[in-house]
C-alpha cells in the first residue's frame, strides 16, 4: 500500500492538465493564474472574462488542444439552472473533462446545480486562494471537493443528492515556520515582491528578510520528502511547499475518477 501511495504521489507531482479559466473579475482572474503559474503541474492555456468569450475559444480549438480542467466562477452564469446546464454542456463537448467551481459566497442553490451535473468541485475563494493548484490536482483523486464552508452549509443537500463530498485538507504545517518567515517568504516567492520592497512591508531590515528567506527554504524541505523534478528551482519547491495540504490516505486505483491528467 505504501508503494501504491508513493506511486500516486508521484503521479500528482508529474501531472501536467491544460487549464481554462473562467472570471467575469479581471483581477480575479489575474490573481489566480499567477498562482497556477507557479505550479508546472498546470498549464493556463486561456482566461475567458465571459461565458460567451469560453465557448468562442473552446468551439474553435482542436480536440488535442481542450483543456483538462476548467475552473469557473459560477456566480456569473445566470443562475443555478443556466449553471447547470452550461456544466452538462461542457462535459458533453470534452471528453474526461474536469470542472472546479469558484465563488465568492455559498449558496446551495448553485452548489446543487453543480454537483447535480458532474463538477468536480465548489470552492469558495476565499479559503482556497492560492491553494488552486494543489486543489485541481487533489480532485483527480475524488468524485466532488469541497471547502469546509461549502461541507458544513451543504450537507444537507449533499446526503440528498447522494453525492459523496471530500473536504479539502488544511494547509500543511511545518513546526518551526513562524508566521513572519511565512509572510516573508509569501511576500517575495508567491507575489514576487523584491527582497527591500518586502523587507519595508514587514518592517524590518534587508538582511533580516533573507535571513527569514534562508531559514524558511530549510524548514520547508526538511519538513517535506516529496521528491520534486531536479530541474525545479527553489523559489518553485518553496511555493509547492508553502502551498501544499496536510497529506491524507490516498483512494484505491479503482475508486479514483478519470480525467485526462489523472
Amino acid at each position: 500500500m505504501e508503494q501504491d501511495n508513493h506511486r500516486v504521489k508521484s503521479a500528482h507531482i508529474n501531472a501536467n492538465l491544460k487549464v481554462l479559466l473562467l472570471d467575469t473579475d479581471y483581477y480575479s482572474l489575474q490573481a489566480i493564474n499567477s498562482y497556477l503559474a507557479w505550479d508546472r503541474r498546470t498549464r493556463v492555456t486561456y482566461m475567458a472574462e465571459s461565458v460567451e468569450d469560453m465557448w468562442r475559444y473552446l468551439n474553435k480549438t482542436p480536440l488535442a488542444e481542450l483543456p483538462d480542467v476548467i475552473v469557473m466562477d459560477a456566480d456569473h452564469f445566470g443562475g443555478p439552472v443556466l449553471l447547470q446546464q452550461h456544466i452538462e454542456r461542457l462535459r458533453a463537448h470534452i471528453p474526461r473533462l474536469m470542472i472546479i467551481c469558484l465563488a465568492q459566497m455559498s449558496d446551495i442553490y448553485l452548489i446543487e446545480a453543480a454537483a447535480t451535473a458532474g463538477a468536480r468541485g465548489y470552492l469558495l475563494k476565499s479559503e482556497v486562494r492560492l491553494h488552486i493548484a494543489w486543489a485541481i490536482v487533489y480532485a483527480l483523486d475524488y468524485p466532488f471537493i469541497t471547502t469546509k464552508t461549502i461541507t458544513r452549509e451543504g450537507e444537507r443537500a449533499f446526503q440528498r443528492l447522494h453525492i459523496k463530498v471530500t473536504t479539502l485538507p488544511p494547509r500543511r504545517q511545518y513546526p518551526e515556520l513562524t508566521e513572519r518567515i511565512r509572510q516573508a517568504i509569501e511576500l517575495c516567492v508567491v507575489k514576487g515582491m523584491p527582497a527591500q520592497l518586502a523587507a519595508d512591508e514587514m518592517g524590518i531590515s534587508l538582511h533580516t528578510i533573507r535571513s527569514y528567506i534562508k531559514e524558511g527554504y530549510r524548514i520547508l524541505e526538511a519538513y517535506d520528502e516529496t521528491e520534486y523534478p531536479e530541474n525545479m528551482s527553489p523559489q518553485e519547491r518553496a511555493f509547492m511547499r508553502l502551498t501544499s495540504f496536510e497529506e491524507k490516505d490516498e483512494l484505491p486505483p479503482g475508486e479514483r475518477p478519470e480525467t485526462n491528467g489523472g
